[in-house]
């Protein structure tokens, strides 16, 4: 089945040219079936590639995906322009009454600054907060993931000495995980940041399960049942370039930065970057999308 979003919005088109399955509002009224309500709270600064990299993800699996694009109602992108913002996102103040069976809250570009002094922190409280009355099952993405792990549980972010850049090799810790489903003993995925949780931290609080770990760049992906939530700390949903782009940047800006780590063949940037996470970030969030479906009420949020 096909993912529901705008005809004019880019995803649309990039989705279509790849043989993803997208089907227009108008058309999806048609089908005698309950899709699946997924928020994309996007707090990337290029909003447009970030939808581009989770519709893809969410749009592959055999449901009906109704997507919904969430920003924050004071803060304004300097990166997206105005009129794809009116056009595609309505704000969380507009949407809190609604409910939603899964929720996406991205990773942001503001690690350096403690939570408390992120200027949307007070809303992004209150939008964790609501989730535990309005969406079935929410997954915090890189910077959301430590957000939300330590407005739950008080779990502290710690800045590295260096920025851990590269493509990790993860180990499978709960084989059994219903998350995992498919997964093989180990996989790769991106990481960016420069910043860490830390897995004594997260084994000292209650509730929490680590299923994916790496020994150089610690916890990778974190269930915390009691919250209905995950947390993954590093970036599945990056394209094939997305690090290139990232290297790129800084190198053309004189910004210090290593190559990204087990990223370029021999480790030469000259050389184009091998996927070797494509297919593990489908089976991710397609096991969060058919664990959604498998647990949400039909009629969820209709009491």
């Amino acid at each position: 089945m096909p993912i529901t979003i705008p005809s004019t919005l880019p995803a649309h088109k990039v989705l279509t040219d790849e043989g993803v399955m997208v089907m227009d509002p108008s058309d999806a009224t048609r089908q005698d079936i309950r899709p699946l309500r997924i928020g994309l709270l996007n707090l990337m600064p290029k909003k447009i590639a970030t939808e581009n990299q989770f519709a893809r993800l969410i749009g592959a699996t055999p449901l009906q995906i109704d997507l919904h694009l969430i920003r924050m109602s004071e803060h304004r992108t300097k990166n997206t322009a105005a009129a794809h913002m009116a056009e595609f996102y309505r704000p969380f103040q507009d949407v809190r009454d609604e409910y939603f069976d899964g929720l996406i809250i991205t990773g942001a570009p503001i690690e350096h600054l403690e939570f408390q002094d992120v200027t949307y922190w007070d809303e992004l409280v209150d939008v964790m907060n609501w989730t535990q009355t309005h969406v079935h099952s929410t997954f915090g993405v890189c910077w959301g993931g430590m957000a939300m792990i330590n407005h739950f549980h008080g779990v502290q972010k710690h800045i590295l000495p260096e920025k851990s850049f590269g493509l990790f090799r993860q180990k499978n810790m709960d084989p059994a995980s219903p998350y995992l489903r498919g997964f093989s003993d180990e996989c790769f995925i991106p990481v960016s940041r420069w910043t860490e949780m830390r897995q004594g931290e997260i084994d000292a609080a209650s509730g929490l399960r680590t299923l994916l770990g790496s020994d150089e760049t610690g916890p990778c992906l974190v269930e915390d049942a009691a919250h209905r939530a995950l947390y993954i700390f590093n970036h599945f949903e990056y394209d094939t370039d997305t690090l290139k782009g990232e290297y790129d940047r800084d190198v053309a800006a004189g910004t210090p930065i290593h190559v990204p780590d087990h990223y370029y063949p021999n480790n030469d940037p000259n050389q184009r970057p091998v996927n070797r996470w494509r297919s593990h970030a489908h089976l991710l969030y397609g096991n969060w999308i058919n664990q959604i479906y498998q647990t949400v009420p039909f009629n969820w949020g209709a009491a």
